[in-house]
């Protein structure tokens, strides 16, 4: 899997990028929690959770479906705190973040894929071009290979998250400041 850290800049990049600009600051630290939330289903692992099963690593947490579902409970949470364009925003960054964990994972090397239909469909999927090498858990995280990991994640989703962004900051600068 990439790194925690990964998934978050990706989630940054996003709420950075599609975020109401006097919610960004704010929005950033939400959609990067987004971003990592389908992680949360290691805590299968100590439940006896098997990796394969739907509930296992992921499974159901790395689906669209799971992404829909953050995204309508982020819509009922949003909608009477923000105003209607500032909360379908925020609610589309909190989709794209989710599922974009489930992306990433199934840009590595490892594991057995990711179930993007479950609980439609059991089947795991890695893309055919599989560029980020699975990351060292734990304190392997800093040995050599550990470092590598890191070295591809920066090619592969930090550059084009910091791409993004600034692409993202040059068109709001050309448009009037009422749109922003």
């Amino acid at each position: 899997m990439p790194t925690v850290m990964t998934h978050a800049v990706v989630g940054v990049a996003l709420a950075q990028s599609l975020a109401p600009l006097r919610l960004r600051s704010r929005a950033s630290w939400m959609v990067a929690t987004f971003a990592m939330l389908p992680d949360a289903d290691v805590i299968g692992f100590v439940l006896g959770v098997r990796y394969g099963d739907v509930l296992g690593h992921r499974g159901i947490t790395h689906s669209l479906a799971f992404g829909a579902a953050v995204a309508i409970c982020m819509a009922i949470w949003a909608r009477g705190r923000f105003t209607a364009g500032d909360w379908k925003r925020i609610v589309l960054c909190a989709f794209l973040a989710t599922i974009s964990h489930g992306l990433l994972d199934a840009l590595n090397n490892g594991g057995l894929g990711v179930a993007f239909f479950a609980p439609f469909d059991d089947a795991r999927y890695f893309f055919p071009v599989t560029p980020i090498p699975v990351s060292p858990i734990g304190a392997g995280f800093f040995s050599s290979r550990g470092a590598e990991v890191f070295a591809s994640e920066l090619l592969w989703v930090w550059c084009p998250c910091a791409g993004a962004i600034l692409a993202a900051r040059v068109l709001r600068s050309r448009q009037p400041a009422r749109r922003r």
